[in-house]
């Protein structure tokens, strides 16, 4: 029997220090195996989280627009955090997804590896009858692309990387409520908006359903890319 390609865990409702505490745990342990060239094991988190804002390693303050007391009436926190990107929410009806994974398992390089959340995402979207698209210069998932002044966000994505092992990952907006979203210029944009499935399809899509889909999305293609790369025992 072909080997898994990751280990998935559906965490529901996790807060979000947990989450990366379990996050840096699994992170660490993958480079240490590395480094002793002992056998790696990836894994995907599926969670959802409190409201939190949470700004990358080189992302600005300045697009956080809401002050202390704000934050507070709202019982948000900020979270500055080790991923590249600027600054996004994370909440109820949203799925974040944490792939900490060892590419060198699926031969993939960094770039690659974020353009594949990108495809798993719109493929995804496309089995509910949502067209959307990336954006070079801009990472996530984009809808109306071809339009510049209706373009908005339905999927941000961050990474940290370190010896081609990866985790953090992507935020897709399921029900979302977008309001959170008026606090902060999302992922450093000014003139870009948000969105969500919900949004798009002018209904509540169910969130488990959603989750089983995309995992099965992303098993496919990750077991894919490790069947290429691990020749067959013979």
């Amino acid at each position: 029997m072909p080997k898994s390609p990751y280990r998935y865990a559906d965490c529901g409702e996790m807060p979000y220090d947990e989450a990366l505490d379990v996050q840096r745990s699994l992170f660490d342990a993958l480079l240490k195996a590395k480094a002793m060239n002992r056998p790696t094991h990836s894994v995907l988190m599926f969670c959802e989280h409190e409201p939190v804002l949470t700004i990358g390693r080189h992302g600005d303050k300045a697009n956080l627009l809401a002050d202390s007391l704000q934050l507070s009436n709202r019982h948000i926190r900020v979270h500055t955090v080790d991923r590249g990107g600027d600054i996004t929410y994370h909440g109820p009806g949203q799925i974040t997804g944490y792939p900490v994974f060892d590419l060198e398992m699926f031969g993939l390089g960094i770039k690659r590896y974020i353009s594949l959340l990108e495809s798993c995402i719109i493929e995804l979207l496309q089995g509910y009858g949502i067209e959307a698209a990336p954006v070079p210069g801009a990472t996530g998932v984009w809808i109306d692309v071809a339009e510049p002044s209706k373009m908005r966000k339905i999927c941000a994505i961050g990474v940290r990387s370190s010896r081609y092992v990866v985790m953090h990952g992507f935020a897709l907006n399921v029900n979302t409520d977008l309001s959170y979203f008026s606090l902060i210029n999302p992922c450093g944009f000014t003139d870009k908006g948000v969105t969500s499935m919900a949004r798009e399809l002018g209904y509540s899509p169910d969130i488990e359903e959603v989750k089983r889909r995309l995992q099965q999305i992303f098993h496919c293609r990750f077991s894919a890319l490790m069947q290429a790369v691990t020749p067959p025992m013979i």
